[in-house]
């Protein structure tokens, strides 16, 4: 395939619709329903139909989609859940609420202890695809207000029983102060490849008893659950000034700045976007073949513009991205000198952030690269390469590079249970931005 040099697109410019363009023609597409699936506590997919999904706080803006689903508790701005079911038709699915604790665990709170109704909500808001060549129907669902801060966990299954998806959100109650800030930096390696991050939680307003031992707190890189860094207890804590201290000094407490995600846009099928090579329309669905990617270890830092891992769906040619834009496969290559010592997969919110079968990649000895393909709804997608070695983390770096200047959000949860409670209440929250362009 000929090859062309990837533009680089302004985030203004990635958001932007247009309109405009031909009526495909529809594919049935094959899915699998799992019945007896066990329920995950985690953002989990379980039927093979069900694809696309985005939980955000709705703000009013284009972007709101890139917004995690964490609200104050007052939930002025009601969090949203949005997902297709491939090769379907209109049913009417049930969701559910579970509240959990700081681990994730189902607490022993009754639905009336953090519901005002009954817990069964009925997903109504079903809309067919229009002229797609892939049929689906995306469904969407406003959460419903809870009355108790913490952990919670939405189940939703079809009217019957059967499992589709899990999806976790958090309401906090700002009860304490949470402080950000840029850390001491490392050693002169370290500097080079990790973004040293501290914080303070000010509790002059709020009693906590026992807060070495009670409070939790989770420290996010990108909103991801995937290498989140789960802190047991603080580091110090300042009784005198009502203060509590996280500060970190070994390198694996420290999350690695990474690079600046690669991109591609498929939200127009007649001309090429960012990142495509080529559009194939005459195959059934479309397939976009990507520019082959290279390693970028070792790499000097490039400031590319991106949404830090997660995905904007869209059509310009008819806009309304949610029922007008189709799916296509999507082909991945990743040139490399010889074959690497593990398994390699794609990385980003296009795979929920966990190595699953679609996102394997295999090797191709004639091509000397790793090449797989993925069923995408049109959209501008954010993505990596992970190394998965056995047992242990999936390694970003090891394709990616890591870099003390590449952009990225920060996001900070505090946990306490207070005496004689039974829930792990969510009582403050941060978020800090690190070399924000």
């Amino acid at each position: 395939m000929h090859k062309r040099s990837i533009r680089t697109y302004l985030l203004a410019a990635v958001l932007a619709v247009g309109a405009v363009a031909c009526v495909p023609i529809e594919q049935q597409v094959q899915s699998s329903n799992t019945a007896q699936a066990q329920l995950l506590y985690e953002d989990y997919v379980y039927d093979e139909s069900v694809q696309s999904v985005q939980a955000y706080v709705a703000t009013g803006f284009e972007e709101e989609v890139l917004e995690p689903p964490v609200v104050p508790i007052s939930q002025a701005q009601p969090m949203v859940l949005e997902f297709d079911r491939l090769n379907a038709t209109p049913n009417r699915l049930v969701a559910k609420l579970i509240h959990c604790d700081a681990h994730w665990r189902p607490s022993t709170l009754n639905d009336s202890q953090f519901l005002s109704g009954f817990n069964e909500f009925f997903i109504t808001d079903a809309q067919n695809s229009v002229n797609t060549r892939v049929p689906y129907v995306h469904y969407q669902f406003q959460v419903p207000r809870v009355k108790l801060s913490g952990n919670y966990l939405l189940v939703v299954q079809e009217e019957g029983g059967s499992l589709l998806l899990t999806q976790r959100f958090m309401v906090y109650q700002e009860l304490v102060t949470v402080a950000a800030k840029l850390g001491a930096p490392l050693g002169p390696q370290g500097r080079e490849t990790r973004q040293p991050v501290e914080f303070n939680v000010f509790y002059a307003d709020y009693e906590l008893v026992n807060p070495a031992a009670e409070v939790k707190a989770v420290m996010r890189q990108n909103f991801r659950w995937d290498n989140a860094k789960r802190l047991t207890r603080p580091t110090y804590v300042q009784d005198a000034q009502r203060r509590l201290e996280y500060v970190f000094f070994e390198p694996n407490e420290i999350f690695k700045g990474l690079s600046e995600f690669r991109a591609f846009d498929t939200r127009s099928l007649n001309y090429k976007g960012i990142g495509v090579d080529e559009i194939d329309l005459q195959q059934n669905p479309a397939v976009v073949y990507l520019h082959t990617d290279k390693s970028r270890s070792g790499l000097a830092y490039s400031q590319d513009p991106d949404v830090n891992g997660k995905r904007i769906f869209g059509n310009r040619q008819y806009g309304n991205g949610d029922v007008n834009g189709d799916y296509t496969w999507v082909d991945f290559e990743l040139q490399v000198s010889e074959k690497v010592p593990g398994e390699v997969y794609l990385q980003g919110e296009l795979t929920n952030w966990r190595p699953t079968a679609d996102a394997k990649l295999t090797f191709d000895p004639e091509r000397q690269a790793y090449t797989g393909r993925m069923l995408l709804k049109q959209g501008y997608y954010n993505y990596y390469y992970t190394l998965k070695s056995g047992s242990a983390t999936p390694d970003d770096s090891y394709f990616e590079g890591s870099h003390f200047e590449t952009g990225n959000t920060y996001d900070i949860l505090i946990y306490y249970r207070p005496p004689g409670s039974r829930a792990d209440l969510l009582i403050g929250y941060d978020q800090l931005f690190f070399n924000r362009k």
